[in-house]
């Protein structure tokens, strides 16, 4: 982590990612790159339907790949760049054909390295095969729910998945939330862990940096006008005046499940996720 002499009250608590340490280039490949105007928020119709978002600084979009279905053919890093609608790093790769892709980086891989998408292969960073390959023990990411259905789960900065076990065509794997679900054996995950694993360490120091990311003013309800909230209005401080704590909208919270009862997916978790505070 990189911090700063305290010259301004907002360096005094500055702290973010060493990139010049993990980074090669500053500009991204532009044949992999696109413009698009942010919704920052907001339905078709212009009203605000996510709360906390807007502003921020203008960003260009990279085409990150999550099929990888250029199989059995050898792939060489080129770079390691920054992304700014994502907390991993990524990296412009090479394929044997001469065929250029992003794809996100898994740690302890860097300039030059080469990794294989193929369903079966070495256990080594950066390779990618069949869940069924894979042994019992080894931490993995970009993770299919579905066979052919490309990486959907775990692709934060720092994340990874462990390898439980095998069941009859299914693999148990433990996600970072604690959960543990199975998956379909000839669904395809990555080997390793993320890249910019100190992600979460990173102090904004001032609410401008914040506002540069897009991210907007937190407001407690009880603050706000009865037109905004439930919980507004009012003379002085005043609690909540509702028997149970509820939205903007006015859906009920606190303790409610928000779970479908009959998700598809129920029948696949074999464990559910431990909730901060509260021991197995």
């Amino acid at each position: 982590m990189k911090t700063y002499r305290p010259t301004t009250p907002g360096r005094r608590q500055l702290q973010t990612v060493s990139f010049d340490k993990f980074l090669t280039v500053s500009k991204p490949h532009k044949a992999l790159t696109k413009g698009f105007k942010r919704d920052v928020g907001r339905n078709s119709a212009g009203r605000v339907t996510v709360n906390h978002k807007g502003s921020g600084h203008k960003k260009v979009y990279r085409m990150v790949d999550f099929i990888y279905d250029k199989k059995n053919i050898p792939a060489k890093i080129e770079t390691v760049e920054y992304d700014p609608f994502r907390s991993s790093f990524i990296s412009l790769v090479v394929f044997a054909d001469g065929e250029k892709r992003y794809v996100i980086v898994p740690q302890n891989m860097k300039v030059g390295d080469t990794f294989l998408i193929s369903d079966k292969g070495d256990i080594k960073p950066g390779n990618r095969m069949m869940l069924k390959n894979i042994p019992v023990g080894t931490f993995i990411y970009n993770i299919e729910c579905k066979p052919e259905g490309g990486a959907r789960l775990v692709r934060s900065a720092g994340n990874y998945a462990e390898v439980m076990s095998n069941a009859s065509g299914y693999i148990n794997v433990k996600m970072p939330s604690s959960e543990i679900r199975k998956l379909d054996e000839r669904c395809f995950a990555c080997i390793g862990t993320i890249s910019n694993e100190e992600h979460n360490l990173v102090s904004s120091g001032k609410a401008g940096r914040t506002r540069w990311l897009g991210i907007r003013p937190t407001v407690r309800g009880t603050a706000k006008n009865p037109c905004d909230h439930p919980y507004g209005g009012g003379e002085g401080r005043q609690g909540r005046g509702t028997k149970r704590p509820k939205t903007r909208t006015g859906k009920v919270t606190g303790g409610h499940k928000t779970r479908k009862a009959k998700k598809y997916s129920n029948i696949l978790i074999v464990s559910r996720r431990v909730k901060k505070g509260k021991k197995k």
